[in-house]
């Protein structure tokens, strides 16, 4: 059957389950199913770009509700100024009683991205992130359910085979999604280069 929207990723777990009974737990399996998915793909699909700001004396900025990872930050300043990442630690250590000025380093600190030294004016933040893709329990279905089935089907199958706690399908179900991501996101890394291996140039 097509796996094109959640209704039919919800048919298609209880059909390889083989089970009439997990009705009430597939919801569980898909939302389990994409963190998974959010914590191990990084595709250029799910780069995001936007503006965030900062406010003077304030270090803290509200990450998007969709965040996954920052490629890139930089600070709308004469001249710009591409940040650096530090852990929060040396943020702690380094820049707590030093006074305001542009923001050259940040880390993240739960919901935050925290900067340093902190904002002396109003900086619009021009950043690009990784995004995880809307989830299909909301939108019916996504990019990634509608051009890769399989990663989803089998992040959620993987979820099911531990519900039920069949160890052998957990293993089966876990080879074929790695499967799936790897060749994924080895595709993705290539149709950077266009496909060629990246080369050293001498000059």
């Amino acid at each position: 059957m097509s796996l094109a929207s959640y209704a039919d990723l919800q048919t298609s777990i209880a059909n390889w389950m083989h089970r009439t009974d997990l009705t009430s737990v597939i919801p569980d399996f898909v939302t389990m199913a994409e963190a998974r998915i959010s914590r191990d793909l990084r595709l250029r699909k799910q780069m995001t770009l936007t503006s965030l700001t900062c406010v003077p004396d304030n270090e803290l900025v509200t990450l998007p509700t969709d965040w996954l990872q920052f490629e890139n930050i930089t600070v709308a300043a004469s001249p710009d100024r591409q940040m650096i990442y530090v852990p929060i630690e040396h943020i702690d250590s380094k820049y707590q009683s030093e006074s305001s000025g542009v923001p050259a380093v940040y880390s993240i600190e739960g919901d935050y991205l925290v900067l340093a030294p902190k904002p002396d004016s109003a900086y619009l933040l021009p950043v690009i992130y990784y995004a995880r893709f809307a989830s299909v329990i909301t939108n019916s279905t996504n990019w990634l359910l509608t051009n890769h089935p399989n990663v989803y089907l089998f992040a959620c199958l993987i979820e099911a085979a531990q519900y039920t706690m069949n160890n052998e399908l957990i293993q089966v179900y876990t080879a074929r999604y790695n499967e799936g991501l790897q060749t994924l996101q080895t595709q993705d890394d290539m149709s950077q280069s266009s496909g060629s291996a990246l080369r050293v140039k001498v000059i």
